[in-house]
């Protein structure tokens, strides 16, 4: 028996936002004498957006009532309304998430996305995205190769190395098409400060395209030391993002690389230098000519959508095989995830991340339950990678107060610093996005 979710996907970038609608298929994978084993079984696109600049009220605001403005219409032209929306994911990336009124924006849209939504996505959960929504992650899981996927977008390059269909390790370089935009001109109106130490010209220059093509080609740099093509040097760390966390683990030779991102196309295709009105066209053509494109690459299956499909088909996953839950009100949003360090005497809503035990005896239960009842006093929200959410939940049910708020996951993996969204049941599973904000704190994707 299966069941089907419509899942929107919003990304709201540095250069571009767009908007995709999907279906999920939902099934149980267990025989009818086991315990439900649900998955997602089959993601399909039902619609894909025009791809619209992001509007800007200036070079730090976005314009959040024409960004509501173009999902209004988005929802109009694929038939949609927001209580027919059961799932999907808003993230603003890139530079966008840097801008001074991100949150608010964030705000403004989030009650055009049903009940559960994403709101927010740091480098690591986009480089996530991005990779799944490419096909790179199902690209290494075929082949059986080692793949370093780079989403080079307009403020950021995401990065992930993919073994064997497993994301090992994330990153975020400032490499983007829109780190400098030009006139048609060729008058300069904009210089990110991530890139003014390297690119001595400011706005109101004229930039020469020998000028660009050094720039692009630094940037290129960048990006094959992060490859393991080029020696790392201090561009390496100048490049780096604050928010990506520790520097870099560089991937060991041999790994095939994967692109996407809207340079990606540029890549492909030789653009003319200004069509864009940014350095895009000119850093394809450093990546093309460079030491990333001399070995084995492959362009993602999606360039400039993978992102936002990541997010409308792969942001979502279901807690396992069992699950317990009583006297909660879904769905449940931003719920920050601690250790066993910061569980105890917390009394505002935090879920507590564990690995949980293999094939636990009645007795190893019981004596956890009565651990994590010690000192706590807020709802007792617990995530496991293991299988033994149920048996949990119950022991802790008969030891806690008949009113008290209990819920229990299994196959979840969440690390300190991820925030978790869980929604209504669908059959006997809980769909849930683990997710990174990158508004006011940092924090790493697991």
């Amino acid at each position: 028996m299966s069941e089907v979710l419509r899942s929107v996907g919003l990304d709201v970038g540095t250069t571009s936002t767009q908007m995709v609608l999907s279906e999920l298929t939902v099934e149980n994978r267990a025989s009818s004498f086991a315990v439900p084993e649900l998955e997602i079984a089959e993601r399909k696109i039902l619609y894909k957006s025009p791809v619209y600049f992001t509007p800007l009220l200036d070079e730090s605001r976005m314009d959040g009532a024409a960004l509501r403005k173009i999902v209004e219409a988005e929802y109009r032209k694929a038939g949609i309304t927001r209580e027919t929306v059961d799932t999907g994911a808003i993230i603003i990336t890139g530079e966008t998430s840097r801008k001074e009124n991100a949150r608010a924006v964030l705000e403004a849209l989030a009650d055009l996305a049903g009940d559960f939504v994403v709101a927010t996505a740091g480098p690591e959960l986009e480089s996530v995205l991005a990779a799944k929504g490419a096909g790179a992650v199902a690209y290494s899981r075929q082949t059986g190769k080692t793949v370093l996927h780079m989403d080079i977008g307009g403020g950021t390059s995401n990065l992930a190395l993919i073994q064997e269909g497993r994301i090992l390790q994330t990153g975020c370089l400032n490499v983007g098409g829109r780190l400098v935009k030009l006139d048609a001109e060729g008058r300069i109106t904009y210089v990110s400060p991530a890139v003014m130490d390297i690119f001595p010209r400011k706005v109101g220059d004229y930039a020469h395209q020998e000028q660009l093509e050094e720039l692009a080609q630094r940037l290129t740099c960048g990006l094959e030391m992060a490859a393991g093509l080029r020696e790392p040097g201090p561009l390496l760390e100048r490049l780096w993002t604050a928010e990506a966390g520790p520097v870099w683990r560089i991937p060991e030779p041999g790994a095939a690389l994967s692109f996407s991102g809207g340079v990606a196309d540029c890549i492909r295709t030789k653009r003319p230098p200004l069509e864009f009105g940014d350095i895009g066209p000119v850093l394809g053509q450093a990546i093309r000519n460079s030491r990333l494109c001399q070995g084995p690459y492959v362009l993602g299956r999606e360039t400039i959508r993978a992102t936002v499909i990541g997010a409308g088909c792969h942001s979502t996953q279901l807690s396992g095989s069992t699950v317990f839950y009583q006297n909660i009100r879904f769905p449940l949003k931003n719920v920050p995830v601690v250790t066993a360090e910061d569980w105890t005497g917390q009394e505002e809503p935090v879920i507590l991340a564990m690995p949980g035990l293999t094939a636990p005896s009645y007795r190893e239960t019981t004596a956890l339950a009565e651990r994590l009842i010690a000192g706590h006093r807020g709802p007792m929200l617990l995530c496991l990678e293991q299988d033994m959410a149920k048996a949990l939940g119950q022991a802790l049910a008969v030891r806690l107060p008949r009113e008290a708020e209990i819920l229990c996951l299994d196959r979840v993996k969440a690390g300190q610093g991820s925030y978790l969204d869980i929604g209504a049941p669908v059959g006997s599973a809980l769909p849930v996005v683990v997710k990174t904000l990158v508004l006011g704190q940092q924090a790493a994707f697991s």
